[in-house]
């Protein structure tokens, strides 16, 4: 039987909390507040990177990139989420499903990238400061950032592919709040565990090998910052590096902890969480992390404000 023309006239039921109505409000309300304040957040970055012409550097290109990135990521995922709970009937279409799959894969593995290139970056400005502007020149950002993107999203067809051609057998009750590749590989009727292992070695190419890059760079940059005599330049250092190495950690971690191991092997509930954590949380604590933890970004802050201001 073709599985694709017998789930394409269909729609997907998704579980989420049903079973526990007491938390539908609850959640909602964190829904809706942590998807504002992602918004806010990241949509901030973006003009203070754009519009302040001091923050013109790869570090900022590559941070704008990250907002966009974090506001397309949830996006994908939160206002359908917010609709559904609402509804008696919490649906999604296979088109839908489909296209939140691909988005969300697609998006996920660009941020792994990019994240291990914003490290990369730091340890040239640290580690290699006279070379560094001839290194990260305009059209080295530009290739390394649309590497990131391309990769991530070709990643995203190939898993997705994988994943979507699983025979179900009718299966449409999904015990998640989106589609995501865990979910939907327990729906599947048929042994999933060649597919898994293939899921497997991709996920330890889109996850393993970034995180590892980031460490091996942020070795070389603890040794160079360690060097410095000036307290105010480690400090400095260790304040830029710091607020990466927190996004790095909260993205990596949870999202390490949901694709490196058997979908099975998961507590639903506990699993349902820890996306909603990377999936939600993580893009809105970033411009928090970000903006708190740099004195550019904050400089940066008070001229575009004052600028309002003073326009008014």
């Amino acid at each position: 039987m073709n599985w694709g023309n017998e789930s394409s006239a269909k729609e997907f039921i998704l579980l989420g909390f049903s079973d526990r109505p007491w938390l539908q409000m609850p959640l909602f309300v964190a829904m809706l507040i942590s998807y504002t304040m992602t918004i806010f957040g990241n949509v901030s970055i973006m003009m203070v990177c754009i519009l302040d012409p001091k923050l013109h550097t790869p570090m900022y290109f590559f941070l704008t990139n990250l907002s966009v990135l974090d506001l397309c990521y949830t996006t994908s995922t939160v206002p359908h989420m917010l609709v559904n709970i609402c509804r008696n009937k919490k649906t999604i279409s296979y088109g839908g499903c489909v296209a939140q799959l691909i988005i969300f894969l697609a998006l996920g593995a660009t941020e792994c990238l990019l994240l291990a290139v914003m490290s990369f970056d730091r340890f040239m400005a640290i580690c290699r400061p006279l070379h560094y502007v001839v290194i990260m020149n305009r059209w080295f950002c530009l290739k390394m950032a649309a590497f990131s993107w391309l990769t991530g999203f070709s990643n995203s067809v190939l898993q997705s592919s994988l994943t979507l051609h699983m025979p179900r057998c009718g299966h449409q009750e999904m015990d998640h709040f989106f589609c995501e590749v865990p979910a939907l590989l327990k729906l599947s009727c048929a042994d999933t565990k060649p597919i898994e292992a293939e899921l497997f070695f991709f996920s330890v190419l889109i996850l393993l090998i970034p995180v590892t890059l980031i460490l091996i760079s942020y070795g070389f940059i603890a040794q160079a910052v360690l060097k410095i005599r000036s307290a105010e330049g480690r400090q400095k250092a260790f304040g830029t590096c710091g607020s990466h190495m927190v996004v790095v950690s909260l993205f990596f971690g949870t999202a390490i902890y949901m694709y490196l191991q058997p979908p099975l092997s998961t507590s639903k509930d506990w699993g349902k969480m820890v996306s909603l954590f990377y999936g939600i949380i993580t893009p809105m604590l970033n411009p928090i992390i970000y903006s708190l933890r740099n004195k550019d970004m904050k400089e940066a802050f008070k001229r575009m404000m004052s600028k309002i201001f003073l326009k008014k």
